[in-house]
């Protein structure tokens, strides 16, 4: 094989190859062997078609077949050879070839740019760290209480009141006949929620136990039955049984039931809790603005055909006017992720960062504790979606380059009570959303305000 550079400039390079004709036979003959040995044509026993046969018969697929091999073997090799980093898929334009006759062809590639890695430690940014006093876990514990509701029985002389449960079992119908699902046992309601048929709860406020009541309701716009939407019924209800909420005892009992060792433990778990939902959020914040610092201090040319793809993904799913619109915002928007992805990838390759199987096996792993009794649906999932196991590698990869980047970096650590941590996050939002949303976004509030008044 002869290689020879055509030309190298900018981010793109053309390569001349030529692959003699005796390597190309060689190659053919050996197919035609392998074939001749699994063949089976009638007239011929297994394995003794002649090879004149099979050439007549198979010659131009078997050709076609060595020809493809030897193009992505060679034109990998010459790539390789040159130290060409690639951005995308090689175009390769064949010169001459046929049997007989020398491989001619071309290769036309768009290269990565070289980068030159200014120090990390001129960045410079902060690192939150959530603060979460006792009062907000105090506050926290008493909604899990209330939402954990309990209810004993009324004593046979207390009525319904808003927020106690009441078990009944009724007969419905529509101009004095019945309906197909008309009839309901055991329902339970707990009042005030209007949760079963709007304006149904309040009809059954004040009734004792063992009481009667005829409710009338419009039948709601969702029901099943379109013919009988909103029609007028009255359901005769017959209350077998009347619950009043009680207070949940937050002790070493009430922790249990919450999966936690002792109230000490689940105050702890309520504490981790809320600073984790604020942690997501604010590292965030840190990363973006060292991916912010890493693209303004590094000066590159990016291949145009890099560009094209991050614009059809990030167009996926848009509408033909929705492109148009946004094509100035998606193309900085590609053009700042390709460069970014390009900056951090060059980190990773010169610290010789990798992610080997044994971390994304632990991932998983993590995962599926996360998911108890749904272990081995995590791990088939993973199995069969090669393209999920893909982007747990890539997010592992960029964890691990984050990782490196701040430990070199200058990093202000700085201490947010949950007040703090809130206007953090909003001003990040605010200043990060495109002009575009932030417009929409005002309409909307035009749009609720005027629905408001209505």
């Amino acid at each position: 094989m002869k290689v020879k550079i055509n030309s190298k400039k900018g981010l793109k390079a053309s390569l001349s190859v030529l692959v003699d004709k005796k390597i190309i036979q060689k190659k053919l003959d050996e197919k035609l062997n392998d074939i001749k040995g699994k063949v089976q044509l009638k007239g011929f026993r297994p394995g003794k078609v002649p090879v004149n046969v099979i050439k007549n018969q198979f010659g131009k697929a078997i050709y076609g077949e060595v020809i493809d091999t030897i193009l992505k073997d060679t034109s990998t090799k010459a790539i390789e050879e040159n130290k060409l980093k690639v951005a995308g898929q090689p175009k390769i334009d064949l010169k001459t070839f046929g049997e007989g006759k020398d491989l001619d062809y071309t290769i036309e590639v768009e290269t990565l740019p070289d980068i030159k890695l200014t120090p990390l430690e001129k960045i410079n940014t902060t690192e939150y760290e959530v603060m979460v006093d006792n009062q907000e876990v105090e506050k926290r514990l008493n909604e899990i209480s209330k939402s954990q509701q309990n209810f004993k029985d009324k004593d046979s002389n207390e009525k319904s009141e808003n927020g106690d449960m009441v078990i009944f079992d009724y007969n419905a119908k529509i101009d004095g006949k019945d309906f197909e699902g008309n009839e309901g046992k055991k329902i339970q309601l707990i009042l005030g929620r209007d949760l079963f048929i709007k304006g149904f709860d309040e009809q059954l406020l004040g009734l004792k136990k063992n009481d009667s009541k005829l409710v009338t309701v419009n039948l709601p716009p969702n029901y099943p039955k379109k013919e009988l939407i909103n029609k007028k019924t009255v359901f005769n209800c017959k209350i077998s049984q009347l619950r009043k909420p009680t207070k949940n005892k937050i002790d070493d009992e009430f922790a249990k039931k919450m999966g936690a060792k002792n109230i000490i433990d689940l105050k702890d778990m309520i504490k981790k809790q809320i600073s984790n939902e604020y942690k997501n959020a604010l590292d965030g914040i840190t990363k973006k603005n060292i991916l912010d610092q890493l693209e303004k201090k590094h000066s590159l040319e990016l291949p145009p055909n890099l560009i094209e793809q991050e614009i059809k993904i990030l167009n996926q799913g848009q509408k033909k006017d929705d492109v148009e619109k946004n094509i100035n915002e998606n193309n900085k928007l590609a053009k700042s992720r390709i460069k970014v992805g390009l900056i951090l990838n060059e980190i990773a390759q010169t610290n010789k960062i990798q992610v080997s199987q044994d971390e994304i096996k632990n991932e998983i792993i993590k995962q599926t504790k996360n998911m108890p009794g749904q272990e081995k649906m995590v791990a088939e999932y993973y199995q069969k979606n090669p393209s999920a196991l893909s982007s747990l590698r890539g997010a592992l990869y960029e964890d691990k380059i984050l990782k490196l980047i701040k430990s070199k970096i200058k990093l202000n650590k700085k201490k947010l009570n949950l007040k703090e941590a809130e206007d953090v996050i909003k001003t990040f939002n605010k200043n990060s959303q495109p002009e575009r949303k932030k417009s929409d976004n005002k309409k909307n509030q035009k749009k609720l305000k005027i629905n408001k008044k209505k």
